[in-house]
């Protein structure tokens, strides 16, 4: 204690180091603050590698087998993996690899890729798995959208692709776009097989004319004319009709140019996905950013570059950047959580000016606020952690406790002034003197209880997962800005408490205390008189208020973050599987047009099949919706239910509504993009599908449980041409001929690149239409045999139709179907409850099978269990730092008695607020034990000073507690009414996760300062007449 009394002395004697330290703080928290990056959370990625393989059209089952199988089985052996999941479907196997929270992701990454390399021949030829780039979960921090009048969807497609996308990924912490609508410009031989026979021309001879057909050579330098000359031969052209006329082979004498076999023209690839916007077409790009990246400032330079290209566009082209922008959350989230911070703030000045009465005295006692906070940015920015609605929130929830050493300092060194000034002046200290005493006075009370509170925190900090990446940054905040009140309570507080308060002019006007303060006092002091003379009645009912308290908690509802208000929705629409583009696209095209007519909505952007090879694709029987909204005179909660009946109408689709964070982080916990995934393991998928039908119906009338679907694991159309081996062998076709023929003639191959300018297209050759784009035109389609001539395929083979699976999603080496659901109306915990009893009580799963849930509530309970063990950890800390105090276990224990004080109250709000525990509502009853805790000192520290000084027991406690009023009521309500604007705008953006840990607080801190000021003395003259008489 020596240290700190050394720390004071120091700071009275010092005034310029003092003062030139506060201002030198102020400086460096304002330059940090501007330094640091902005956003929304603290980055939530897990570390997750994403291993993507194009498998050229595969069935699911194939690429299940051959590709997904593999991989799976070469990543589940590596360093640190949590889980591996995966899909596979028709030509394409997404695996992710979620390796241990904290893994560093660019380690993750090389583990992967040599696991890859490994690999090697395990896979079929041609194909080779690529890396996803390094993305946050924040995911798409924007989408832009491309529509025109006049210019065609093709020409479109082809700007968004070599124009936008490439100076999009020019701006740094960019790290992928996808494009998705329009059309893929593609130069394409389709040949006509009946010609290639009439000319005796074979599929293979116009691959190799179609390799070479648009090439320039190099003939090395000609010195001539005493110059250099680079010899080139240009044969490539974007000519359609010169490409017609290469030559192919001779026939019969003739030349046979390419013109004479097929047609070469310019058309679009085959669409797997189409993008609308307002209900009209549209190319969409999907903006990604990389981890630990400003949004802010990816945003602004993204769109100062758009800005510029927007010049170079045609006249008629539209670019909406607006339709799906993250800034726009993250700077409404971040200007609410600030704002609260500063009305939270006036909040606690008007407390002091109403209390202190007195401008110098609330000054003194305010400064602590700039300080401490610009104090915190500085370590914050030295510790590399950014601004968000977490840290912000740590701030917010901090701000009234900021103030609380300062103010009892300021109170204590005041009053003992004011009683100095009292004296005769020969009798008088010198002001040092009493401002160092006093300080030293209460210094002990102000070290444990600023102890005792960031004791309180420590819980916190053994969160691990999604929730400890989001709260842990809260805690740090909260705890680095009350040590630096400390800092300044010790500091600068009496410093300037020596400057501006001890001239005797000051002193004789103030010589009384505030009115308020008097009355207060006079009405205190008949209330605890008539307490202490009625005790029993007074811990009777606060005996009854406690049970009822606990019996409320029991029964409240349990979740695990509240809703985000992000103003934008998320649609995931799925069509039965094997329905065309088409078909799809019309039914996106209705959902558009019936969630336009909700009033709330400006606008809307789809999303139907997938872009090119992206983690996110999804098969062409499912879209993607981003709704952006206005909330006006309905709640978030009625706009998404006008939605979901709106949905409801359209046939064949089932829709799950959710928002694009809350969307994100449900399926980084689960996999699913849903509040609550049931996933149901098992072998065979037939009966895997049935089985989650059957879980569907049985909790389909569980109340509060909405967007029920199960994931569409069922058999889609497939047309097989099944080879007949002893055919092929009569006309001398081998299988690899025949397996060629069919990749080919069909789907088409990529053979060359066409080159226009700088742009590449690719040159592709398969059948013409008549042969690609019917079952009758497959039969018919012409396969060359071993002597050069040319038979129906019909004869070769036979062509069936069939069903197979569309898509095949794995976890842990096991095949899963999911049966997702969210909630609506009700806590998450207690409806996985309902769903569990109704599931075992409905549902009997044949050997092999199991069931397993997941999403949020999974994180909440684990979160809650280690809240709880760790709390207990902190509460015995904190009882150790009191008996540490007082050298004495029953004080201890009767300070303790503030926390069932505080508990009853923040029961009560939570019960008339929600009625929903979630982890920030335990952490609000976290912080509400340490803050408690502080006034209880307070409390028994006076008394004992007065007992050690000989003042009989009665008059103790009566004095005790009125001389300690003020600072209590003070500390109190500065750091209850700083929470105020938390609770009242808790439904704006940024302020979800904040304003259930206000409202405990509030709550909490009303009752325990309360029954603080009239329990504990009854209690502590109770404890204290048992000693006396024990001895």
């Amino acid at each position: 204690m020596e240290f700190i009394n050394g720390i004071i002395r120091f700071s009275l004697k010092n005034r310029l180091v003092v003062l030139l330290g506060a201002v030198l703080l102020i400086v460096g928290g304002f330059y940090s603050s501007q330094k640091m990056d902005i956003d929304v959370f603290p980055d939530l990625t897990a570390p997750t590698v994403v291993v993507m393989t194009d498998a050229h059209g595969m069935a699911a089952e194939e690429v299940e087998r051959l590709v997904t199988f593999p991989i799976e089985t070469a990543v589940n052996g590596a360093t640190n993996v949590r889980r591996v999941r995966s899909a596979s479907m028709q030509g394409f196997s997404f695996v992710w690899a979620e390796f241990n929270w904290g893994m560093d992701i660019f380690q993750a990454r090389q583990i992967v890729s040599e696991k890859m390399v490994a690999l090697g021949n395990a896979l079929p030829t041609g194909i080779t798995p690529v890396l996803a780039p390094q993305s946050s979960i924040m995911g798409e921090i924007l989408l832009i959208g491309l529509q025109a009048d006049t210019t065609s969807m093709m020409e479109l497609r082809t700007l968004a692709d070599w124009v936008i996308k490439p100076a999009i990924l020019a701006t740094g912490g960019v790290s992928q776009v996808t494009n998705i609508g329009g059309e893929l410009k593609q130069y394409q031989i389709l040949a006509d097989p009946q010609k290639m026979d009439a000319y005796g021309v074979t599929l293979a001879e116009l691959e190799e004319v179609g390799k070479t057909f648009s090439n320039n050579s190099v003939g090395g330098v000609i010195r001539d004319y005493d110059n250099e000359y680079a010899l080139r031969g240009m044969a490539r052209t974007t000519d359609l009709e010169e490409l017609g006329s290469t030559f192919v082979k001779r026939a019969n004498g003739q030349p046979v140019v390419l013109s004479d076999v097929a047609d070469v023209v310019i058309g679009h690839a085959v669409k797997m996905g189409n993008a609308s916007q307002d209900a009209k077409p549209a190319v969409i790009l999907a903006v990604s950013k990389q981890p630990n990246i400003n949004t802010l400032n990816v945003t602004e330079k993204i769109e100062t570059n758009l800005r510029e290209i927007r010049k170079s566009l045609p006249a008629d082209v539209r670019m909406d950047t607006r339709i799906f922008r993250q800034a726009d959350f993250i700077e409404a989230s971040v200007n609410n959580v600030g704002q609260s911070l500063l009305e939270g703030a006036l909040f606690a000045v008007v407390v002091l000016v109403i209390f202190l009465a007195s401008f110098r005295t609330t000054l003194i006692s305010v400064v602590a606020i700039p300080l401490s906070l610009l104090g915190t940015c500085v370590v914050l920015y030295l510790l590399g952690m950014d601004i968000n609605t977490m840290t912000l929130g740590g701030m917010c929830i901090a701000i009234g406790s900021l103030v609380d050493d300062a103010i009892i300092d300021v109170e204590n060194v005041y009053k003992r002034l004011r009683q100095n000034h009292n004296k005769p002046k020969e009798e008088r200290q010198p002001v040092f003197t009493v401002v160092f005493e006093a300080s030293k006075e209460i210094r002990a009370s102000i070290l444990n209880a600023t102890f005792i509170i960031m004791v309180a925190f420590v819980p916190l900090f053994f969160l691990t997962g999604m929730e400890g990446r989001m709260l842990k940054p809260l805690g740090t905040a909260y705890i680095i800005s009350l040590f630096m009140s400390l800092i300044v309570a010790m500091t600068v507080t009496p410093l300037l408490c020596k400057m501006m308060l001890s001239d005797d002019k000051y002193l004789n006007k103030n010589e009384k205390d505030s009115w308020l303060t008097r009355k207060l006092s006079a009405g205190y002091f008949k209330s605890l008189a008539w307490v202490l003379d009625n005790k029993k009645k007074v811990v009777g009912t606060v005996l009854a208020f406690f049970i009822v308290a606990i019996a409320l908690f029991a029964t409240m509802g349990r979740s695990f973050l509240p809703e985000f208000n992000e103003g934008s929705a998320v649609v995931s629409a799925v069509a039965k599987p094997g329905v065309s583009l088409e078909v799809n696209d019309r039914l996106g095209d209705m959902m558009e047009k019936e969630l336009m007519k909700v009033p709330e909505v400006t606008g809307t952007a789809r999303r139907t099949g997938r872009g090119e090879l992206n983690e996110h694709s999804q098969s062409t029987n499912s879209a993607e919706l981003d709704v952006q909204f206005a909330l006006k005179d309905r709640s978030r909660e009625e706009v998404f239910n006008d939605m979901r009946e709106r949905l409801a109408g359209i046939p064949g689709v089932a829709a799950t509504i959710g928002q694009p964070l809350g969307h994100r982080i449900d399926h980084m916990l689960s996999g699913t993009r849903a509040n609550i995934a049931i996933k149901l393991f098992g072998t065979e998928l037939s009966r895997m599908f049935m089985l989650g039908n059957q879980i569907k119906s049985s909790i389909e009338g569980i109340d509060g449980l909405v967007d029920i679907s199960v994931e569409q694991q069922v058999e889609t159309p497939q047309l097989q041409v099944q080879a007949n081996r002893a055919a092929l062998a009569k006309y001398g076709i081998t299988l690899e001929d025949f397996n060629e023929f069919i990749e080919m003639a069909f789907a088409g191959e990529k053979i060359a690149d066409m080159y226009e300018g700088q742009r590449k297209f690719d040159i592709v050759l398969r059948l013409d239409k008549n042969y690609t784009e019917s079952m009758d035109g497959v039969r018919k389609a012409l396969i060359d045999t071993g002597d050069g001539r040319k038979i129906p395929l019909e004869e070769v083979s036979e062509i069936v139709s069939v069903g197979g699976p569309n898509t095949i999603t794995r976890e842990n080496v096991q095949r899963k179907l999911v049966v997702s659901a969210n909630v609506s109306g009700r806590d998450v915990g207690s409806v996985v409850r309902d769903i569990q009893k109704a599931i075992d009580e409905n549902i009997s799963l044949p050997e092999g099978y199991r069931v397993e849930y997941g999403g949020q509530f999974e994180s909440a309970q684990s979160a809650s269990r280690t809240l709880f063990l760790t709390t207990v950890l902190a509460l015995t800390i904190i009882f150790l730092l009191l008996y540490g105090e007082f050298k004495n276990v029953s004080l201890a224990v009767i300070v303790l008695l503030n926390l069932p004080f505080a508990l009853i109250g923040g029961v009560m709000a939570v019960f008339f607020a929600s009625g929903v525990i979630s982890i920030p509502s335990i952490i609000g009853f976290i912080t509400l034990f340490g803050i408690a805790t502080r006034n209880g000192i307070l409390l028994i520290s006076k008394y004992r000073h007065l007992q050690e000084a000989g003042t009989p027991l009665h008059e103790t406690v009566l004095h005790g507690s009125i001389d300690r009023l003020n600072p209590i009521l003070m500390t109190a309500l500065t750091s209850a009414l700083a929470l105020i604007p938390l609770v009242f705008n808790g439904d704006k953006a940024g302020n979800e996760i904040q304003s259930p840990m206000a409202i405990v607080v509030l709550g909490g801190l009303l009752t325990s300062t309360l029954l603080n000021i009239y329990v504990m003395p009854v209690v502590y003259e109770w404890f204290a007449k048992r000693k006396l008489n024990s001895k």
